[in-house]
């Protein structure tokens, strides 16, 4: 008889430490589940700097390096031109990307370095204690936004997709969510894609995963999923910003 499921070899049988209802543990499970399917759990290295995916070298079972807070692009991008043959990705939150390591991920792009970018955007600093990021939704309240976030004292929130889709090195950006197990099958086709453009050497990929927060943002975990599609989807449209020009494509 077939298997109506196998679990993947590209995750370790390790109890996660992430938070009831937390989407951190889906985003791994298809990443590596992709790998898997690929045949490159044994060619692939991840880089994961400071936040809750700190520990996601426990989890991914494929070579895993450790970087500085908002500095994995950067490390990334060395592993990679060492190692030109290898799938290399960072796996970074919303507080690493969006705020110290800004600098990083811009750059990398405009170097088109051939490395991929899973950023994890839950709208808040998760691990060091539920403050601002500069993907907090107006009105969102955090521990250091306690009336919630305004524009005139805070500025809009930072959508990285469609800065980083104009940069010409970026060569397919991505918004999916984790909301819904039809939008985890869309996601997981995303990741694919990326990686098979990284494959084939084009440029720079990120997949922005829209993602929940339950104990930061104060909900349960079903409360938490439907925020993400009452609140956060208006503001952070899924759907490709970015993908490969018709001549780059083959």
């Amino acid at each position: 008889m077939k298997p109506v499921f196998e679990y993947t070899k590209g995750m370790t049988r390790a109890s996660a430490h992430y938070c009831p209802g937390c989407t951190h543990g889906i985003a791994h499970r298809i990443i590596m589940e992709v790998l898997d399917e690929m045949g490159m759990l044994g060619k692939a290295i991840g880089v994961a700097p400071i936040g809750c995916s700190v520990m996601a070298h426990q989890y991914m079972n494929v070579d895993m390096c450790e970087a500085a807070h908002g500095r994995a692009p950067a490390v990334a991008s060395g592993i990679r031109r060492v190692h030109p043959d290898k799938i290399v990705f960072t796996y970074q939150g919303d507080g690493d990307l969006a705020s110290i390591g800004t600098a990083e991920i811009v750059h990398a792009a405009v170097r088109g370095e051939k490395i991929t970018t899973f950023f994890i955007n839950n709208g808040i600093y998760g691990m060091t204690g539920g403050q601002m990021a500069p993907t907090t939704l107006i009105g969102q309240k955090s521990t250091t936004s306690q009336d919630g976030r305004s524009k005139e004292a805070n500025g809009m929130p930072l959508k990285m997709s469609e800065m980083l889709s104009t940069i010409d090195g970026a060569v397919y950006i991505e918004r999916v969510a984790l909301d819904s197990p039809a939008h985890v099958r869309a996601a997981k086709k995303a990741v694919r894609k990326a990686f098979e453009i990284q494959q084939k050497g084009l440029g720079f990929t990120l997949i922005e995963f829209l993602s929940t927060c339950p104990t930061n943002w104060g909900m349960t975990p079903v409360k938490a999923l439907e925020w993400v599609r009452e609140k956060v989807m208006p503001y952070y449209p899924l759907g490709v910003m970015r993908e490969p020009k018709e001549d780059e494509k083959e």
